[in-house]
């Protein structure tokens, strides 16, 4: 089993990599000549726009052509060069002489503290050659040395992982003179998370007795309402008490495997004040409806008659702003707009979505229709459930639900081949941006606490600390989207997340091209940015035709267009 330390560095080293990535920010353009990623027999078809660390086990490729046959997602190759250790300290020097954390340039360096400065690969015998105890040391005095960082006001929840792995590291070294030198604040927050990270490791190396022992010192409910970085440890030690038990035989799979996907997708079918909360309060829920929407208008313009095929539609808030719109396009009146939902659970609540639309629909005097088709299986859909018209404009909409089949890759086969046969003029993509689809324990441990610090730290930022929606939305959706990343494993893990590389890849092998949003949606976007006190902390950069929208310069979230 790998150890857990190589992981963490192995973490920073294809993040640092991922630095050398030519994304395109909104104003400008950024041009590098760094190295690009190789993708294993993809000499045919061209080298991806950006790099962006996949894990080794992300992807398998075939031909492109070829939309038939057996294919995985979690054998995916990357060629990705490790950086030396020369490398790695002459970046932080520089950042570190060049401004504080928050001053570095997120939208090329996400992460620019790397573990991989703080330690090596392991050796055959597994065991670790170690920078020395200076470099170490110049790691944390540059840290110590931004006081209004550390006084003043609060890490991040990435910042104190970032201390944490540090320290995390240097402690299986038994390296004393290290410390925080008497910061009462860093010392709890960082110690809770080295914890954390110790945990962990003894459950990878199946040492549950100790990691449970460990694991105890999080038992405070407290913490379920405390600081973002006590919220994390709280639900990740949660996770990896459920990962003991599964492991030593405990709880039933088949309980665990129905509590989880099918829980948050039938809440998020459902209006309730939580699902208003996340709609109204949360930027990047209203960026990306916005910007799919101003995408559609542009793609059906000049249409009478619009049909919308809805793969996930949830609460179905977001088409009413799209409703309104086309209610006052008087140029080219809408003689009808039909939107079609698509599930395999919850029917009686996506028809009360379809009736809260019809009433909308009415209010704005829009002609109207909705339907839904349900099926017990994806596997089982096909083109002739839908009442498709060679007159109407169709629309596919994908919203966060690819990711749900990608433990079932024939499904998403299926559905792609059906999307195909209904010939959408346009197919809007959203998806989280994260790589959370590792098959091993600890890349996806490490990868997930940082990307749900970064969501905790940014609900932090967009509700009160004792928000009930906030409380509601981490011990509900949160909760259980870390507990099936961290416990489950095989067809239990329904919770995969792969980043827009992967997709390309995916959509590739049906042909599908890619398009470009129009220079007016982006700058719309930005204004709604400014809606939200929170606006500033939200980056918008460009992956190629594909939005990327960040927080505090690390990608939370995709939304890119398709056509076949």
């Amino acid at each position: 089993m790998a150890n857990f330390i190589d992981e963490f560095n192995l973490r920073g080293a294809a993040e640092d990599n991922s630095s050398s990535s030519n994304a395109e920010g909104l104003i400008g353009e950024v041009e590098n000549g760094e190295k690009q990623a190789h993708f294993y027999g993809t000499d045919d078809w061209g080298e991806p726009e950006e790099l962006y660390p996949l894990w080794l086990d992300s992807w398998f490729y075939q031909d492109k052509n070829a939309v038939s046959g057996n294919w995985n997602f979690n054998d995916f190759v990357l060629d990705v060069p490790t950086p030396t250790f020369q490398e790695e300290n002459e970046k932080l020097m520089k950042i570190s002489a060049e401004g504080s954390l928050d001053d570095a340039p997120k939208q090329a360096i996400s992460h620019p503290f790397s573990f991989a400065s703080l330690g090596l690969l392991s050796d055959d015998d597994s065991r670790f050659k170690r920078f020395t105890v200076e470099n170490q040391r110049n790691f944390i005095i540059d840290i110590e040395k931004e006081p209004k960082k550390v006084g003043s006001r609060k890490l991040s929840p990435e910042q104190v992982l970032r201390i944490a792995g540090a320290r995390f590291i240097q402690s299986s070294q038994k390296i004393d003179d290290l410390s925080m030198m008497g910061q009462p604040y860093l010392s709890k927050e960082i110690q809770l998370a080295q914890d954390l990270l110790a945990s962990a490791e003894k459950v990878a190396n199946r040492q549950f007795d100790v990691a449970t022992k460990l694991l105890n010192l999080f038992d405070q409910p407290s913490f379920k309402d405390g600081t973002p970085v006590e919220r994390v440890v709280y639900y990740f030690a949660e996770a990896l008490r459920e990962k003991i038990e599964r492991e030593t035989g405990k709880p039933s799979s088949q309980e665990l495997k129905a509590s989880v996907l099918s829980d948050i997708e039938d809440a998020m079918t459902t209006l309730d004040s939580t699902a208003l909360a996340v709609q109204q309060r949360m930027p990047f829920v209203q960026v990306a409806e916005f910007t799919a929407i101003q995408a559609i208008l542009e793609n059906v313009a000049g249409k009478h008659r619009i049909h919308i095929i809805d793969f996930a539609i949830r609460s179905g808030v977001q088409w009413t702003a799209l409703m309104q719109d086309l209610s006052v396009r008087y140029e080219c009146p809408v003689q009808l707009l039909k939107i079609t939902a698509v599930g395999t659970a919850s029917k009686q609540k996506m028809e009360k979505t379809g009736e809260r639309l019809m009433s909308f629909a009415g209010t704005v005097n829009l002609p109207f229709s909705f339907k839904v088709i349900m099926v017990e299986d994806m596997l089982e859909l096909n083109d002739g459930l839908f009442e498709l018209d060679s007159e109407e404009a169709n629309v596919v909409y994908l919203s966060f639900i690819l990711r749900t089949m990608i433990a079932c890759p024939n499904r998403l086969q299926t559905l792609m081949k059906v999307v195909k046969t209904i010939k959408p003029c346009v197919v809007v993509l959203n998806e989280v941006e994260a790589n959370l689809n590792s098959v091993t324990f600890v890349n996806r441990f490490i990868e997930a606490v940082f990307f749900f610090g970064l969501l905790f730290d940014c609900l932090e930022a967009c509700m009160s600390s004792n928000d009930a929606e906030r409380i509601n939305l981490e011990s509900t959706y949160f909760s259980q989207g870390i507990r099936n990343i961290i416990a489950s494993e095989g067809c239990d893990r329904t919770i995969r997340l792969v980043s827009i590389d992967v997709w390309r890849s995916f959509f590739s092998r049906f042909l599908m091209e890619e398009m470009e949003f129009s220079a007016s949606s982006l700058y719309q976007v930005s204004l709604v940015l400014k809606e939200f006190a929170c606006g500033a902390s939200i980056t918008l950069h460009k992956n190629g035709k594909c939005l990327i929208l960040g927080w505090k310069g690390t990608p939370v979230q995709s939304i890119s267009l398709w056509k076949f």
